[in-house]
């Protein structure tokens, strides 16, 4: 379904060049969930934002079905991590679930179907005549989720969906997310930081290195497919597998650090000769 080849992605800016992503390939099958995780500013929400063609990479390329992903694909959507951001505070919940639906010029009777379904299976079914401001946190977040699905993409991304809410929220809210997925047999791509979400959450976990970013890991999650939040957590299987992806990503840092530093400029223009 999902497959990047290859993946380089820089930055130029204040006269020098940044590479964020360097060499980034993988695969996500058919109604696969896939969870990405990295050290912080390992160039994750870089590496989503050039998969939903957002942006164009240095290098590399996207596909999508086997097609090359040169702008928003349809049959794809993102859900971002600042809900509050996303959602349009002067339309009510329902105008912001079915925006993209009146984009794509949807008929008024299936739009209102679709988002009446959507709301409904993030369980808000009385929320649509709300404004995004009148709702807690996790609602609104729920309802960026809802107009995701009303789209009803084949694909999925999210970035780090549930980093701006509470502890019991975000529990509720990896529970929907896998209920979803479940149900309805959509391909998710979920980035988060959280190596206990990734692990709880996805079928597989991608462990992506310190910037500039390559694979550093693939690790199967062989946890039952039914899972909660306390019999799953508490399981010895799951501690094993959060250790190995901490380790992985704890080895990455190191990697990091002990990489010497560059040459200096006098070094590299000089003639290379130490004096005396």
């Amino acid at each position: 379904m999902l497959d990047v080849r290859g993946l380089r992605k820089t930055y130029q800016g204040s006269g020098r060049q940044v590479e964020a992503v360097r060499d980034l390939t993988f695969t996500v099958k058919a109604g696969e969930l896939v969870c990405l995780v990295g050290p912080s500013g390992c160039g994750k929400t870089t590496l989503l934002k050039c998969m939903g063609g957002l942006l164009g990479p240095s290098a590399g390329r996207v596909l999508l079905d086997g097609e090359p992903v040169t702008g928003p694909p349809p049959g794809m959507a993102i859900v971002f991590q600042e809900y509050g951001r996303s959602l349009f505070p002067w339309l009510k919940v329902g105008d912001n679930v079915g925006l993209p639906l009146k984009q794509k010029r949807t008929p008024t009777a299936e739009r209102l179907r679709l988002v009446a379904d959507a709301l409904r299976s993030v369980g808000l079914p009385d929320a649509a005549d709300a404004y995004p401001w009148q709702l807690s946190g996790g609602m609104q977040q729920r309802v960026a989720i809802a107009r995701a699905l009303a789209y009803q993409p084949r694909v999925l991304l999210m970035d780090e969906p549930f980093a701006a809410v509470d502890a019991q929220t975000r529990a509720d809210l990896e529970d929907l997310v896998r209920a979803l997925w479940q149900e309805r047999g959509i391909t998710v791509l979920f980035v988060t930081h959280d190596i206990d979400e990734a692990v709880y959450l996805g079928e597989r976990v991608i462990v992506l290195s310190a910037s500039p970013t390559v694979v550093q890991d693939e690790l199967r999650i062989d946890l039952p497919d039914e899972r909660d939040q306390l019999h799953t957590r508490a399981a010895p299987r799951f501690t094993e597998l959060r250790t190995h992806v901490y380790e992985q990503i704890q080895a990455a840092k190191r990697a990091v650090r002990a990489e010497p530093p560059p040459p200096s400029s006098a070094a590299s223009a000089g003639g290379g000769h130490p004096s005396g």
